[in-house]
């Protein structure tokens, strides 16, 4: 995953591009690409997305160097940056005979796997996708993974950001998600020695191969796993 948010929004185009070119090659049965990693710190706005949800100005965003993108994924406004995982499986659910629905619960499900491991009790909401975890003394509900995706033709962009080591209070500067009454959080802040990003990486890239039954590894031209 390239640092600049915007650079990884364009290597999203092209990768899409390449897996739908793929179905059509009787000698290629690769399902997808995998992009994950860190950005740079920016605030991103879902299809429909509100401003409103933006608690300050974007000169204010612009004095710190923080940029605000309009994407195309689901979802509302939410924070990228340092200390977080973004994960983007480019895949075609066709080849996967997934649904939208059922591709949304496998991401979900990676993710629970994961934290899981590291003894983080987890739970899923009907009217919010993503991954929370149950209020807990004077601590409300709260979201410690975003999900938010895009499907054009059968193939996925954008995924998931799970909050590893991730600085909360770039999230005070919005209503994540669209969200006034709920929190979020992180494994750091939840455990009292969180694990390093790369070890979660690799823990979860292992989860979501086996949550949709498919081999990640790197392709041969590039850094980009192919599925």
């Amino acid at each position: 995953m390239p640092a600049d948010y915007g650079e990884g929004q364009r290597q999203q185009i092209q990768l899409a591009d390449r897996v739908l070119s793929w179905r059509t090659d009787p000698d290629n049965s690769s399902v997808g690409c995998y992009l994950h990693g860190e950005v740079g710190h920016v605030y991103t706005l879902g299809i429909h997305g509100k401003l409103s949800n933006l608690l300050v100005t974007k000169q204010a965003l612009e004095h710190d160097g923080i940029s605000l993108v309009r994407t195309d994924r689901g979802g509302d406004i939410t924070y990228h940056g340092p200390g977080q995982l973004l994960a983007y499986p480019i895949l075609d659910l066709h080849r996967l005979g997934l649904g939208v629905k059922g591709y949304i619960e496998a991401l979900e499900s990676a993710v629970m796997f994961t934290l899981s491991a590291y003894s983080i009790a987890t739970t899923l909401l009907a009217d919010a996708p993503g991954v929370w975890l149950e209020p807990k003394g004077t601590r409300p509900l709260r979201k410690i993974c975003a999900v938010g995706v895009h499907v054009n033709q059968g193939i996925t962009t954008h995924g998931f950001a799970l909050n590893v080591h991730t600085d909360l209070s770039y999230f005070t500067r919005i209503n994540p998600c669209g969200f006034t009454t709920r929190g979020v959080t992180s494994m750091a802040q939840e455990l009292e020695n969180a694990p390093p990003l790369a070890e979660v990486d690799e823990l979860l890239t292992q989860m979501l191969a086996r949550v949709l039954n498919i081999k990640i590894a790197p392709l041969s031209s590039g850094t980009h796993p192919t599925v």
